[in-house]
């Protein structure tokens, strides 16, 4: 049991480390404030094979593992925090559950283009009166000779401002086999993106609407009965929820540091004052402790699906360590930290979203009582 980076991950996180400074520092507290997706970025950062590291080489990707994606999110999120939500958005999420269920026809329209940098894909999965209970979505795809119709309206998609193509969950039918998913371009007839709304992050989401949506059959990524894989593909999506939360926290926590090692007051170094002391040991417990977890979940996956125990059990400690750590680093700066020049508000309010987006610890906290009690809690009441 090795606790520590291998030679060539070490060599790897030195090559991150130095691209992120030379290329990213100048910028990242612009990038964190603006709500355009950074383009500029995501070609660098394809440029330097950052895209698709853990997809297939006949696919296009670098065929890496997912310690390799965790290594480059941390690695880019100590110095530009922005720049590691291209990196998520390039390797985790619906760009990787396209690319490991995707046709070959899919995959030679739209793959290229996305580990560019040139394009960016949205997932469409939360509905209006289907949250966490995912499984009660309405939106539906209806057969129609050589194509389906879509009809129903999602919520709360990351980069849905800026997306080119949407993998979208739809019913084809009843009950949980009926699930799967399709894929939408943007400027499809009878699909429609709302205007964006902002969340407190300063990101933003639109609404998206279909109405008599007419896709060909051939966007269908998974049919009926594919939600099972989906949701398996969804705990790699965690690991990489858990690595920005973690990074972005463990960003707030070295700025905090500097701060308390130069400012002082009352005559004395913040650093020198034991109640300052203790908080800062509190904080290095909680973010080594979740980096642990996280490591195993990934390393744990290399070449498989990850573990959805260890996945949940991982992102649960990285969202609550992240969230609390930059909180905690705020505090120790008082005003500079509560200042929009300084990162350490962002991480803040980064961080908090994590909590909620892709899975939330309380579903997430139900998914490990499940395996501690060896059995499954269903949250719905009872059929009468």
């Amino acid at each position: 049991m090795d606790f520590h980076l291998n030679e060539d991950q070490r060599a790897f996180a030195d090559s991150v480390r130095r691209f992120a400074t030379q290329e990213l520092a100048a910028g990242a507290l612009e990038r964190a404030h603006s709500n355009e997706y950074p383009w500029d970025v995501a070609r660098k950062l394809s440029e330097q094979g950052l895209l698709g590291i853990t997809m297939k080489e006949e696919d296009g990707g670098i065929g890496g593992s997912l310690m390799d994606a965790v290594i480059a999110i941390q690695e880019l999120a100590l110095v530009c925090p922005k720049s590691a939500d291209v990196v998520q958005a390039g390797n985790f999420g619906p760009i990787r559950t396209f690319a490991e269920y995707a046709s070959p026809y899919l995959k030679e329209r739209f793959l290229g283009d996305l580990l560019a940098g040139k394009s960016l894909i949205a997932l469409g999965m939360s509905e209006p009166d289907a949250g966490s209970a995912v499984t009660e979505l309405k939106t539906s795809a209806v057969e129609d000779g050589d194509h389906f119709i879509i009809n129903g309206s999602k919520v709360f998609s990351t980069h849905s401002p800026h997306a080119n193509i949407f993998l979208v969950y739809v019913r084809f039918g009843p009950g949980l086999n009926g699930i799967g998913s399709v894929i939408v371009e943007r400027g499809t007839p009878g699909f429609e993106v709302g205007q964006p709304s902002p969340f407190m992050s300063g990101e933003e989401w639109s609404q998206l609407y279909f109405t008599d949506c007419r896709i060909p059959k051939e966007n269908v990524l998974l049919g009926p009965g594919g939600f099972k894989k989906q949701i398996s593909g969804f705990n790699v999506e965690r690991i990489g929820n858990a690595s920005r939360a973690l990074a972005v926290g463990r960003h707030a926590f070295n700025v905090a540091r500097e701060h308390c090692l130069n400012r002082k007051q009352f005559g004395r170094l913040l650093c020198e004052f034991q109640g300052l002391q203790w908080k800062f040991a509190e904080m290095a417990l909680k973010l080594e402790s979740a980096q642990m977890l996280l490591y195993r979940a990934a390393t744990n996956a290399d070449g498989a699906l990850p573990s959805a125990y260890e996945t949940a059990i991982a992102k649960l400690a990285c969202n609550q360590a992240g969230w609390e750590v930059s909180n905690d680093a705020l505090q120790a700066m008082g005003g500079y930290g509560y200042s929009t020049e300084s990162l350490v508000e962002y991480c803040v309010k980064r961080t908090r979203g994590w909590m909620i987006a892709g899975g939330s610890i309380e579903i997430l906290k139900n998914r490990i009582a499940e395996d501690v009690f060896e059995r499954r809690f269903d949250q719905r009441p009872a059929k009468v």
